[in-house]
């Protein structure tokens, strides 16, 4: 996986930039927030897609589809991978886990 540099701009936007080869990737606010919630929830996509809903006044299915969608994007893009999960009690296999 390459080295990925990230930033959020004063709107809101996240900016990754990979090393090699260099190639740069702009995202909404949108998806800044979720970047963030999985980072935060340390890849757990149903947690942090709990947290989204809840912060956003949302329900957890629709948000889950939507970042669900988002990490299939990142993922052809190789910004993030899967990883088996370290609990046994996650109700999840693979979870994003962007890298730092």
């Amino acid at each position: 996986m390459p080295s990925i540099r990230v930033r959020v701009d004063a709107e809101g936007h996240l900016h990754m930039v990979t090393a090699r080869p260099d190639r740069h990737f702009r995202c909404s606010p949108v998806c800044t927030a979720m970047w963030i919630a999985l980072r935060n929830k340390d890849g757990d996509v149903s947690a942090a897609a709990r947290r989204l809903a809840a912060l956003w006044g949302s329900d957890v299915e629709n948000t889950r589809a939507d970042l669900d969608i988002w990490i299939g994007e990142l993922r052809d893009a190789g910004l993030v991978r899967d990883e088996p999960c370290a609990s046994a009690s996650c109700p999840c296999s693979v979870p994003a886990r962007p890298p730092l």
